[in-house]
C-alpha cells in the first residue's frame, strides 16, 4: 500500500498554550479506509483539519504524496484531496446539482472538465440524489443535504477523500449505503480518512483505526486490535462488551448496562 497522506509528530495548541493535539502521527494508505475515532474533544476533527491542510500545526509535518502540504498550491491540493466537513451549511438557494457541480471547480480549464456532466451525474446517482437535482439545498432535509455534500466530494474526483462524520445525519439505510459507497471508493484505490463516532461502523468497514483521547493517539492498527473492550472502557469511561456477530463474525461493541 502506498502512503498518500502522512502526519508526523503533529501538535496543535490553542491561544493559552494548551495542546488540543499532541505529537500525533498517522499514515493514510491508498485502497484503505482509515477511521479516526475517540470521545468528544479527543482531537479527531483537529487532526482531520491538519491532514486536510486547513489547520496549521505548531509542531510536526504533513506530507501529501511525498510533498509538504504547505508547499502545494490550493488548486493542486484540491485536485489531490477532497474534504467533507461536519457542517455543510449552504445559505443560498443553489440547486442540489449546482452544489455537486462545485466539486468540479478544481478541474476548470483542464481536459478533465470535458467529463463534468458525466462525473456529476454519476456522483449523484451513487449517492441517490438524482431526484433532488432541481431542488434548492435549503429545502432539503439534513440527511438529503449530507448526501448532496458527499456527491460533491465524489465529483471532485481525487485520489484522497477526507470525510468528517459523513453518516451523522443519515437514517439506517442511507448510513449503510454511504459506508458501502465509501468502501467501493477505497476498493477502487482511493485513500480514505473518515472521522466516525460509531465504533461498530469502524469495526465493520475500516481497514485501520486510529483511536484518540485527550489529543493523543492511544492506538492505531487493525480495528479489532485497537477497539478492545478494556481500551474502549479506558478511553470512553464506559464499560462495554465486545463479541463477534453471530452471522458475520465481525466484532460488535455493546454498552454494558
Amino acid at each position: 500500500m502506498t502512503v498518500r497522506l502522512r502526519g508526523d509528530g503533529l501538535t496543535v495548541r490553542v491561544s493559552e498554550g494548551r495542546a488540543i493535539l499532541e505529537d500525533a502521527s498517522i499514515e493514510i494508505h491508498d485502497g484503505e479506509i482509515h477511521a479516526l475515532v475517540g470521545p468528544n474533544g479527543a482531537g479527531k476533527t483537529t487532526l482531520f483539519g491538519v491532514l486536510a491542510g486547513d489547520v496549521a500545526a505548531q509542531e510536526g509535518t504533513v506530507e501529501i504524496d511525498g510533498r509538504r502540504i504547505g508547499g502545494v498550491r490550493a488548486r493542486a491540493l484540491a485536485q489531490q484531496r477532497a474534504v467533507l466537513l461536519q457542517e455543510n451549511t449552504v445559505t443560498f438557494p443553489f440547486s442540489a446539482e449546482q452544489v455537486v457541480r462545485m466539486g468540479r471547480a478544481p478541474w476548470a480549464r483542464t481536459p478533465a472538465a470535458d467529463d463534468d456532466d458525466v462525473v456529476v451525474a454519476s456522483a449523484m446517482e451513487q449517492t441517490e440524489v438524482t431526484a433532488l437535482s432541481a431542488r434548492a439545498v435549503t429545502s432539503l432535509s439534513g440527511g438529503e443535504r449530507a448526501r448532496v455534500a458527499l456527491a460533491r466530494v465524489i465529483a471532485q474526483s481525487t485520489g484522497i477523500l477526507l470525510l468528517d462524520e459523513p453518516t451523522a445525519a443519515l437514517d439506517l439505510k442511507h448510513h449503510e449505503d454511504v459506508m458501502r459507497l465509501i468502501r467501493a471508493r477505497a476498493d477502487a484505490g482511493v485513500a480514505v480518512a473518515i472521522v466516525l463516532h460509531d465504533l461498530n461502523a469502524a469495526l465493520a468497514h475500516a481497514d485501520r483505526v486510529t483511536l484518540l483521547s485527550d489529543g493523543c493517539v492511544v492506538a492505531s492498527g487493525p480495528p479489532a486490535e485497537v477497539l478492545t473492550a478494556p481500551r474502549i472502557e479506558e478511553v470512553y469511561g464506559q464499560a462495554v462488551d465486545v463479541f463477534p456477530h453471530p452471522v458475520t463474525g465481525v466484532p460488535l461493541v455493546v454498552a454494558r448496562r
